[in-house]
């Protein structure tokens, strides 16, 4: 994959920023294992929190020792692991949760269970990134959202004019296509695309 983007793009350290829709384990471990550093805020899927609970991420894995703390600082112990839509899980709990004075800030049935990935230090690694670099994102709305926003106002109303995805696809690339070529006039001017065209 990288080796194709570089040979189309022509760098070869590739950092690859997205929104949150396109936050999915195995596309990231992919550009991972290709050596594409990616930013990408991580979906808040979970109701937990909207419901005055603790969320996953309140739950520290502590990697020497394979388990969770949880914020009672109680030891969540590896479990057993199994696999579910092709993706092998890691199941942690602690035996003192039925016990436990926050429990009702944690779980409603008897033990909060903690799913972890096999890779999940990959995703990790995303979240640390992207605490480092808050701007980043800010960057990625400034100079991306803003031809779709233009592409959506040159549409109109009713967006396409075709029907069927291939008819689609071709009027949505002349699109690109005029928004690009209208980009490149406005920074080097027509007679700079020209010469650029013919170099």
């Amino acid at each position: 994959m990288k080796s194709l983007m570089s040979a189309v793009t022509g760098v070869s350290d590739l950092h690859v920023v997205a929104d949150r829709g396109y936050f999915t384990g195995n596309e990231i471990l992919a550009c991972h294992e290709a050596g594409i550093t990616t930013y990408l805020p991580k979906p808040k899927t979970s109701p937990n929190e909207a419901k005055g609970m603790f969320p996953r991420e309140a739950f520290q894995y502590v990697k020497e020792r394979n388990e969770y703390r949880c914020p009672a600082r109680e030891r969540l112990i590896w479990r057993f692991k199994n696999v579910e839509k092709g993706q092998t899980l890691h199941c942690y709990w602690s035996s003192a949760c039925p016990s436990c004075l926050m429990k009702s800030q944690c779980t409603t049935g008897i033990y909060r269970r903690i799913r972890r990935w096999e890779h999940e230090e990959v995703l990790e690694a995303v979240t640390s990134r992207l605490d480092q670099r808050p701007d980043i994102m800010r960057t990625r709305r400034q100079t991306v959202e803003h031809p779709f926003g233009t592409l959506k106002a040159w549409m109109g109303a009713t967006h396409f004019l075709t029907k069927g995805l291939k008819n689609v696809s071709t009027e949505m690339s002349l699109h690109v296509l005029a928004y690009n070529m209208k980009r490149v006039m406005n920074i080097l001017g027509p007679k700079g695309l020209i010469q650029a065209l013919r170099a």
